[in-house]
């Protein structure tokens, strides 16, 4: 394979568009955040389905948008990430495309780089971990390697900033050129080249009549956007984009004449010849190299004898911390709350509105929804986002995943999938929001039954507070442990009703290192962001409404509706039912909820649950409300993340879920 010479022509100085993409587990998106220092926002650019983190500032004067594209192997494969990174990019075609390349896996990361430089885009290296590549006595000769590839190539180290100011300086130079034969077009063999003129000497035309109307193929040659009709399949035959341009060319998708190779064979070969380039480039341009302490801790944490023990430790440290350092956080911000704002918001509302029912409402909404962000959502969620940019800025998820991948097959997901299923024992908001790491609907579909499945924090309320307090421990691990054979159960059974089959897990071997206060501060602020832009809207206006219903005495004329059920199938007092329809709104009210509304209907005494419910009963309640619909602010997020229909139909099963659990316990337990 041999590169072709290109000239270059200087180009004007219009708002700059560079796209940060490599594999996964490169340091990319520590690299993001050094580009350009500023915060970064999850931004959807307009034509394109793609949700990517967005930064912008200025270099040298010139507007500079920075785009940090999901970590992908390939582009043109079947896996969501791919098909996002391959979507922005042909939609949008940025200036610059940062290849950022893991200086200490060198052939494996290069096959990127060969594809974006086919694909026509114009690519700076950025040879990342170049920190670890010294620590493994690995050489790399930078020159060597920029002229193999014939692209400009920078040594970087993320998480220093060691390189980042080169990179913006070669980044600029590239972007103040465009070649009338650049990006270089690197060659293949005889036969392969053969097939490739002769596709785009077909295409030419259309391309032509394509690229007056789309930005996507503005500037690309023939032979380029040949690969890049071959190379798209799956989901990317679909995009708008490649088949205005496929639909004319109806040679494409047909057998080979002659003897000549047929697209799908073409394709092969391509991109079997692209990784032969890449091992013969890293070869010629790298050598040396040696095992150190990160590689032993990786084989430790992966080992099934060695790495199970630490994943448990390290899982019980999460929840420990978790719910100690989660609780203390929420004990103060509720103190400072209640010393402070509290009174001083009651005071304002009631001498403007009196001590009515108008009064009570807009407090139940402004005084109740803040209250509840701060003592469960901010807490928890903050605590546990702390936690895992920790991890995950150590490498070790990258460990978790590979070591429970095994188990997780049984339910049709990879073990990645086991990441948001821990983060929602802290709060389904962020674990649902964390499906995006999953490669497939079916997985994301799956995955997200499951989290809605898990017990959150303010579940776990629910169930230390109602039934450990008042039926004890015992029967809050029975609890547990019926939950736990609920979400196995639909684990396995989604497995085998959803059509589709789990693919490949091709992971990067991230090596373990000391997080980045810097990078984990960072991550953290952005997710917790996030989260409390999402979810704090929905828990205030829920309690306003809540408080409507509350206080103007409506909310008592929904209890007959639900006597069947409440009473008849779940054996249950008619008041419980009403926690259960409202909770929906904040599940950290379910229990709150409960001995509110017992008070209002039995009297002062109906605090202490046992005076108005049975053991079996509060058990039975426990269970309901911690496998029935998820709260509101769960649901907005399946909607935006998985689709409104799918966001409904998993609401529907896990109520159809907790009412055949609930009336099943609760006859189960009256014959004890």
């Amino acid at each position: 394979m041999t590169v072709a010479p290109a000239r270059r022509e200087k180009r004007a100085h219009a708002p700059l568009v560079v796209c940060l993409a490599g594999n996964p587990n490169v340091g990319k998106s520590s690299l993001f955040n050094r580009l350009v220092e500023g915060d970064a926002e999850t931004a959807n650019y307009p034509g394109i389905t793609v949700d990517v983190a967005v930064t912008t500032g200025e270099w040298d004067g010139r507007e500079v948008t920075v785009v940090d594209l999901p970590g992908a192997y390939s582009f043109g494969a079947r896996s969501r990430d791919e098909r996002l990174a391959w979507e922005f990019l042909f939609s949008q075609r940025p200036g610059v495309v940062v290849a950022v390349v893991d200086a200490t896996n060198l052939a494996r990361n290069l096959f990127m780089v060969l594809q974006l430089i086919d694909l026509g885009f114009s690519v700076v290296v950025a040879l990342n971990l170049m920190d670890e590549a010294r620590r493994r006595s690995t050489e790399i000769d930078r020159l060597c390697l920029s002229r193999e590839l014939a692209v400009p190539v920078v040594s970087t180290v993320a998480v220093t900033g060691e390189g980042v100011s080169d990179l913006r300086r070669r980044v600029a130079e590239v972007a103040a050129w465009s070649g009338v034969e650049s990006p270089p077009q690197r060659r293949y063999s005889d036969e392969v080249e053969a097939r490739l003129d002769e596709r785009a000497r077909t295409i030419q035309p259309h391309l032509e009549r394509v690229a007056e109307a789309s930005l996507a193929f503005r500037g690309v040659t023939p032979r380029s956007a040949v690969l890049a009709l071959l190379e798209g399949f799956g989901e990317v035959r679909d995009m708008p984009v490649l088949d205005a341009l496929r639909r004319p060319s109806a040679a494409f998708a047909m057998p080979g004449r002659d003897g000549s190779l047929a697209d799908e064979e073409l394709a092969l070969r391509v991109a079997a010849e692209r990784h032969a380039a890449a091992q013969a480039i890293a070869a010629t341009c790298s050598r040396g190299g040696r095992r150190i302490t990160a590689d032993a801790l990786w084989k430790a944490a992966t080992s099934a004898s060695s790495g199970v023990p630490i994943l448990v430790g390290v899982l019980g440290t999460l929840f420990v911390v978790l719910f100690l350092l989660g609780g203390w956080i929420s004990t103060a911000l509720t103190w400072l709350w209640d010393k402070g704002p509290s009174p001083l918001m009651t005071r304002g509302v009631h001498s403007l509105l009196g001590n009515g029912a108008v009064g009570d409402t807009l407090l139940w909404g402004i005084n109740g929804g803040i209250f509840a962000t701060l003592a469960v959502g901010i807490p928890y969620v903050a605590t546990f986002y702390i936690m895992m940019a920790a991890l995950e800025d150590s490498g070790y998820m990258s460990a978790v995943a590979y070591l429970s991948d095994r188990v997780m097959h049984r339910f049709g997901l990879h073990g990645r999938a086991v990441i948001p299923l821990i983060a929602a024992g802290g709060c389904n908001v962020p674990a649902i929001m964390g499906l995006r790491v999953l490669t497939s609907r079916r997985e994301r579909l799956i995955a997200g039954t499951l989290a809605t499945l898990v017990p959150c924090s303010a579940r776990t309320a629910v169930i230390v507070g109602a039934v450990s307090l008042y039926a004890g421990w015992g029967w809050a691990l029975l609890v547990y442990a019926v939950v736990t054979i609920v979400g196995v159960t639909a684990g396995l059974a989604l497995n085998r009703i959803l059509p589709g089959e789990t693919g490949g897990f091709v992971m990067e071997m991230f090596p373990l290192r000391k997080p980045s206060l810097r990078l984990v501060v960072r991550k953290t602020w952005a997710r917790l962001r996030d989260f409390v832009w999402i979810a704090a809207p929905v828990v205030l206006g829920g309690s306003l409404l809540l408080g409507a219903l509350y206080e103007s005495g409506a909310v008592w004329h929904l209890a007959a509706p639900l006597s069947p059920i409440v009473e008849g199938w779940l054996g249950l007092p008619a008041v419980a039912g009403l926690t259960l329809i409202f909770a929906v709104l904040r599940k950290e009210l379910a229990l709150q909820l409960l001995v509110a509304f017992a008070v209002v209907r039995y009297g002062s005494g109906a605090h202490d649950l046992l005076r108005f419910m049975t053991t079996d009963q509060i058990v039975v309640y426990a269970l309901v409300s911690t496998l029935y619909v998820p709260c509101a602010a769960t649901i907005a997020v399946l909607g935006r993340e998985l689709g409104w229909k799918a966001a409904a139909g998993i609401s529907a099963g896990t109520l159809a879920v907790a009412l055949l659990v609930g009336g099943v316990a609760a006859r189960l337990l009256s014959l004890s």
